[in-house]
């Protein structure tokens, strides 16, 4: 029985390439996108956990799905957050493939995924921010989720990150579709010195109503912050205090929430 399908669509809804099957599909596409093509994941009803890839360049990440996904095709400024080689030439390769039982349950980072976007609906976990730098992609919040982690400057990939602008009651969220065990915070603030300011502290609120601070450093690499255990469906963070330096532009490269499924942990 056939529960997956990609697509490629065309702005007018014309089907450009497509591939069905059980369990796993690969969609080869010998074309060069265009403006305003799209990609349609269509998955039987439930939820499921699968590797899913838009594009051999950007990779893979399991995702939680909850239904019919689309995904825009990004040209121009909305795509300089990717390598420059995704969604590039004539030749593609698209791939979703149903996780395995033990790739669903083992200790992971459960904050990644690199096929997120804007806007997009049904495929977890999901980030979104009340500001975004000049609504520019190079600043978006799903750049906080990407899987990179390269800090050391600012601006189109590999050194995307999620921007404030300035905005003081700026807030990033973290949705992951289920609930989910926590009990690790792992942060990458932007380090572009002297243009970047930094936080001296952040705060998480998680979906439990639980509320937390946490201390930063002025420096480069990963930031660990143990929370205790958790049993949320989203975090978020806010309550961002900038250092005294002089510079107005504090940002956030990376945010991994590290943990297992509820069923996959013993209480």
């Amino acid at each position: 029985m056939e529960n997956l399908c990609l697509k490629i669509m065309n702005k007018n809804m014309e089907a450009l390439a497509v591939a069905r099957g059980e369990n796993e599909v690969n969609l080869v596409y010998t074309g060069e996108y265009q403006e305003g093509d799209i990609i349609i994941l269509e998955v039987s009803e439930g939820s499921h956990y699968a590797w899913l890839q838009w594009d051999d360049a950007i990779g893979k990440s399991m995702v939680y799905l909850t239904g019919n996904v689309t995904y825009r095709i990004p040209f121009g400024d909305r795509r300089i957050n990717l390598s420059p080689k995704a969604f590039a030439g004539k030749k593609h390769l698209l791939s979703v493939k149903l996780a395995k039982e033990f790739e669903i349950q083992y200790y992971r980072n459960l904050a990644v995924n690199v096929c997120d976007q804007h806007e997009i609906e049904n495929i977890y976990p999901h980030a979104t921010a009340n500001v975004e730098t000049r609504g520019e992609a190079v600043f978006a919040a799903q750049n906080a989720i990407d899987g990179y982690t390269v800090s050391s400057c600012h601006g189109e990939w590999p050194y995307q990150s999620w921007g404030i602008n300035r905005q003081e009651d700026a807030r990033i969220r973290i949705d992951f579709g289920r609930e989910v065990l926590t009990d690790t915070i792992v942060v990458y603030l932007r380090t572009d010195f002297p243009h970047d300011n930094w936080w001296q502290q952040v705060s998480f609120e998680f979906s439990d109503g639980s509320r937390m601070d946490a201390a930063m450093q002025r420096k480069e690499g990963p930031q660990e912050i143990a929370i205790g255990q958790k049993k949320i469906s989203w975090l978020e963070m806010c309550d961002m205090k900038k250092s005294s330096e002089p510079s107005p532009f504090p940002a956030l490269t990376q945010i991994e929430v590290y943990g297992t499924e509820v069923q996959g942990r013993k209480e």
